[in-house]
C-alpha cells in the first residue's frame, strides 16, 4: 500500500448493466460531497452497451432527454478500504437515483434491492454466497490480440494437462493469490477457499454466505475488482470472460442461497419444515430459466460453455448432490440446506444475476409447484426435460416476451436490456469470423 497520504481519494461507484463500474474518484479531503448525496452522473451512464454506446437512437434515454443527471446516493454498508491505491483511499458502491429522489430503474442495485424487499414484506431474508471462477493470462493480450496462459504454467509454451485442485498451480501463482488475499483482508471481504480449476490459470474463490443478498452482490463484485488489481500489481491480467479458450475449461459464477424466516429458521430444511417447499422454490427457478438465461449468459461468448459433456449445464434440470445439473441440492436437510445455482457465468452481473434467482424462487413460494423428476447420477436425464438456449438471439427474444422478467425487472428495463442486447447480438451475427474462413472459403 502506497504511504502518500497527500494522494489519497474516495472512488464513488455505480453499477452499469453488463457489471462495469463507472463513477468518480474524488480527493479524501473532499468526500463530504459523496456522503452528502451532491455527486451526479448522466443517469444514461447505466444504460451503455458493452463498447460503452448509450444507444439512444434506441432507447431515448440519453441526448433524446438532454441527457439528465441523476445523483449516485452511496451505500455506507459497501464503503471500504482501496489497498492498491495510495493509503488512506476508500470506495463505496452508489445507486442512481433521479433527481426527483427514487430510486433509477436502470439501477442493478436498486432491481434487486426491490426483490429483496418483496422477501422482507414477508418476513423473509435471503441467505446467498457466490463462488466465482475466473482466468488469469499474460499482460501480451493487447499485443497478440489473445490470452496466453502465465508462463509459469506452462512447458514448452503449452499447458502441461489439467490443473484441477493442483497445488502446484497455485504455489505457481502464488504471489498473486497472496495479493488478492491481502486486498480481500483489507476490504473486509468474507473470502473463503480458493482453488485452483480445470484450465490453465483459472482459479476459483468462495466468499462466505450473507443473510444480506445486496452485500453478498457488492462482495462478489469487488472480488472482480479484486482479481484485477492483484493482477495488475504482478504484470498480469485477470478475465471473468465466461469462454476466453476453446479447448478449455469455461468461467462460472455459482450461486448458493437458502432463506430464513423472522426466528432465523431454515425454511429449506426439508426435515424439520415443509418437504415440499425445497422442491417448489427449485420449480421456481427451472421454470423461469429459460426466460431468465439472458441474465445468466449475457454476452455472445456466455454461449461457447454451454457444451454437452462440461460441468455447464445444458438441461434444466436438477438434482441432489450432482454437479452436472442446472439447479443442484448439496443438503436438504438441517440449517444447511440450500439450493446451488450452476447456470451463469463468470461474466454476469452479479446484481441482476441474484435478482432472477432470487425471483424464481419466489416464485416457488409463493406457489405450490414440482419440479419433476430429478437427474440421478449414473442416469439419463428424465424424458421431457427442456435444454438451455445455445443461442445469443434466442435468448434475447426469451427474455424480452416474459411475464416473469417484466414482474421481476420491470417494463422499462426488460425493454432496455432486451434491445440493447439484441443490438449486440445482430452485431455479433453480421460478424464472419475467422473460422468461416479457414473453413469455408477454401472449400465452398
Amino acid at each position: 500500500m502506497a504511504s502518500d497520504t497527500q494522494n489519497s481519494r474516495i472512488e464513488i461507484l455505480i453499477v452499469g448493466m453488463n457489471g462495469d463500474l463507472r463513477g468518480k474518484r474524488i480527493p479524501a479531503d473532499a468526500a463530504d460531497k459523496v456522503w452528502a448525496g451532491a455527486v451526479r452522473l448522466p443517469t444514461s451512464t447505466q444504460s451503455l452497451d458493452i463498447w460503452g454506446d448509450d444507444n439512444d437512437d434506441i432507447t431515448q434515454l440519453s441526448l433524446a432527454l438532454g441527457d439528465p443527471d441523476g445523483t449516485c446516493i452511496p451505500d455506507p454498508r459497501s464503503h471500504v478500504a482501496m489497498p492498491w491505491a495510495p493509503e488512506g483511499s476508500t470506495q463505496v458502491l452508489a445507486t442512481m437515483h433521479e433527481l426527483s429522489g427514487e430510486p433509477s430503474f436502470m439501477d442493478p442495485r436498486a432491481i434487486l434491492a426491490s426483490v429483496v424487499a418483496r422477501y422482507e414484506a414477508r418476513g423473509l431474508k435471503p441467505v446467498v454466497a457466490t463462488e466465482l471462477e475466473f482466468y488469469v493470462v499474460e499482460d501480451d493480450w493487447r499485443e497478440t490480440g489473445k490470452p496466453q496462459p502465465p508462463k509459469r504454467l506452462l512447458y514448452r509454451d503449452e499447458p502441461n494437462g489439467f490443473q484441477l485442485y493442483d497445488m502446484r498451480a497455485t504455489d505457481a501463482l502464488d504471489d498473486y493469490l497472496e495479493t488478492v488475499r491481502t486486498y480481500l483482508d483489507a476490504m473486509h471481504l468474507p473470502g473463503d477457499a480458493t482453488t485452483a480449476e480445470f484450465g490453465p490459470g483459472q482459479f476459483e474463490i468462495n466468499l462466505k454466505h450473507r443473510a444480506d443478498a445486496l452485500a453478498a452482490a457488492d462482495d462478489c463484485l469487488y472480488l472482480k475488482r479484486v482479481a484485477e488489481q492483484a493482477a495488475k500489481k504482478h504484470g498480469l491480467k485477470s478475465t471473468c470472460m465466461a469462454k476466453p479458450y476453446g479447448e478449455h475449461a469455461g468461467s462460472g459464477l455459482h450461486v448458493h442461497a437458502s432463506i430464513l424466516d423472522a426466528h432465523g429458521k431454515n425454511i429449506l430444511d426439508a426435515q424439520s419444515g415443509d418437504p415440499t417447499l425445497l422442491k417448489s422454490i427449485t420449480a421456481g427457478m427451472l421454470f423461469t430459466m429459460r426466460d431468465a438465461q439472458l441474465i445468466f449468459a449475457p454476452f455472445a461468448n456466455s454461449y461457447r460453455r454451454f457444451q454437452p459433456g462440461s460441468f455447464a449445464p445444458v438441461d434444466i434440470d436438477w438434482g441432489i448432490g450432482h454437479r452436472g445439473t442446472a439447479i443442484r441440492l448439496p443438503e436438504t436437510d438441517g440449517p444447511g440446506a440450500r439450493i446451488e445455482h450452476r447456470v451463469a457465468g463468470a461474466d454476469a452481473n452479479p446484481y441482476l444475476l441474484l435478482a432472477a434467482i432470487l425471483g424464481g424462487m419466489l416464485l416457488g413460494l409463493e406457489n405450490t409447484l414440482d419440479p419433476g423428476p430429478m437427474t440421478e447420477p449414473g442416469r439419463q436425464v428424465p424424458a421431457g426435460t427442456k435444454k438451455l438456449t445455445h443461442d445469443f438471439l434466442t435468448a434475447v427474444e426469451d427474455f424480452s416476451a416474459s411475464p416473469f422478467i417484466r414482474d421481476v425487472f420491470g417494463a422499462r428495463y426488460q425493454k432496455l436490456y432486451g434491445d440493447t442486447k439484441r443490438k449486440e447480438a445482430i452485431a455479433y451475427l453480421r460478424t464472419v469470423s475467422d473460422f468461416d474462413y479457414r473453413t469455408y472459403l477454401p472449400r465452398i
